[in-house]
């Protein structure tokens, strides 16, 4: 017999586990890099309207089934509707979790790689093509990439063998404040060098002459991801939320919090990227070509690559501890599986499709020659979720709570039955479902395909 379903113990926890999973690397890996890459404050701008006018009420649309049926993904679509159609959420959430985790978890052995090298002093008096040969070494071969990406999910599997409040939520209580407080210390010392102000312009003088298609794709592609919208991640999240939890006021806070770090992040590697000469542009390989190069030039560098690659594992380590929680919320609830033996099946199942992201990520990777629709596997799970999986389930999400869901379980859960005054609310929420979120999506997902 499986024993009461746990929840989070208040709302403080409920906000700092969500944020936690929308906070990761996408805040200080993938928003610097998309960011400079689409042109940066225009695509800033793009991409807060996207939160706003799609990101938000998807969000609360997956709270309202999440903690409206108190159940995994796939349980809590199973519970609300008959309709096959609908029923694919459930799937796809658990096929774009997966698929990220393939990717993700590559990216994280990096960043845990990267802490020991810096805490071993590898980077000091280090030039550009002394970083890149690193970066090199640490992302091809075998041994390397296969064993940090193990690592990382040992990590993230053993904290949630022992559950909800003593795994999830007593990791984030402890890792969220610290690297809220850590990012900041680097944006400040950033701030302080030569030649910042260029950094601190692009990130926040917007040029609206960049913002075309591809930036709005990837903004709304960005938005998603960062959100975790159409992962299954929130949905199982909002599952163990309180009763008296503000699902609104959680919405919003957890979105303008992780836009937030997001520019604080910016501010701790644009300004320290133009003050050094280096390319905003730089792609994928920003985070780990150009920080400790950056770093290995200022006074007490060595200390700051120690602190800053750290951060960057803790927010990688609890963005892995929601997703694979997608994972073991299904395995133990429908499966009825324990915890520990549903580790054991994340950790065979990551690892093994994952391996063959580890070994394609770098271009002169063992299997960067092996291509799927003209990308190699680490592109493929990254493209296919962002540009495919997440905007469809987003989609569906939209559709399934604007027209199929009774009204009364959404006024219910964002009122709290009642004990909260927003009904006002819950009419706008509908109307963006029905008509401006589906429609939005629709638009920018037909023009991805073209």
């Amino acid at each position: 017999m499986m024993g009461e379903r746990e929840k989070f113990s208040s709302s403080i926890a409920v906000f700092l586990a969500t944020l936690s999973s929308a906070v990761g690397l996408g805040n200080i890996w993938m928003f610097p890099y998309i960011t400079g890459e689409n042109g940066g404050a225009a695509f800033i701008v793009t991409y807060s309207i996207c939160v706003l006018i799609i990101g938000i009420p998807v969000l609360l649309g997956e709270f309202i089934i999440g903690r409206g049926t108190r159940k995994n993904v796939y349980g809590a679509i199973k519970s609300l509707t008959n309709k096959k159609i609908f029923k694919s959420i459930g799937v796809l959430g658990i096929i774009s979790t997966s698929f990220i985790l393939f990717f993700y978890t590559v990216v994280a052995g990096w960043v845990y790689s990267y802490v020991f090298k810096a805490i071993k002093g590898t980077f000091i008096g280090m030039d550009a093509s002394s970083v890149a040969s690193i970066f090199k070494e640490t992302s091809t071969g075998i041994i390397s990439p296969l064993l940090w990406q193990l690592i990382a999910i040992l990590v993230v599997c053993g904290v949630l063998a022992f559950g909800i409040k003593s795994g999830i939520e007593k990791m984030t209580k402890i890792l969220m404040p610290v690297l809220i407080g850590l990012l900041i210390f680097c944006a400040i010392r950033s701030l302080f060098l030569p030649g910042a102000f260029a950094g601190v312009e692009f990130l926040l003088k917007p040029d609206f002459s960049k913002i075309n298609l591809t930036v709005i794709l990837s903004a709304l592609g960005l938005a998603f991801f960062k959100l975790c919208i159409g992962t299954g991640t929130m949905i199982t999240y909002s599952s163990y939320y309180t009763d008296d939890n503000n699902l609104p006021t959680t919405g919003l806070k957890v979105a303008l919090a992780d836009t937030g770090v997001s520019l604080i992040a910016g501010l701790a590697i644009f300004p320290a990227v133009f003050s050094f000469g280096l390319e905003p542009t730089s792609g994928p390989g920003l985070l780990f070509e150009t920080i400790p190069l950056i770093f290995s030039e200022i006074p007490g560098g060595s200390i700051l690559t120690v602190i800053f690659f750290l951060l960057t594992a803790m927010a990688a380590t609890m963005a892995m501890l929601s997703l694979f929680e997608v994972l073991t919320a299904a395995l133990t609830e429908e499966l009825k599986l324990n915890r520990k033996f549903a580790q054991v099946i994340n950790i065979i199942v990551v690892m093994g499709f994952g391996s063959l992201a580890a070994l394609s990520a770098h271009p002169e990777g063992v299997l960067s020659h092996i291509k799927i629709m003209g990308l190699g596997f680490f592109d493929f799970y990254d493209k296919a979720t962002s540009l495919f999986i997440l905007p469809i389930n987003g989609l569906l999400v939209a559709i399934l709570v604007g027209y199929f869901i009774n009204k009364n379980l959404i006024v219910e859960q964002i009122t709290n039955k009642g004990l909260i005054k927003n009904e006002g609310l819950c009419n706008i929420l509908i109307f963006n479902l029905k008509y401006i979120a589906p429609i939005l999506i629709m638009i920018v997902f037909i023009g991805s395909l073209f």
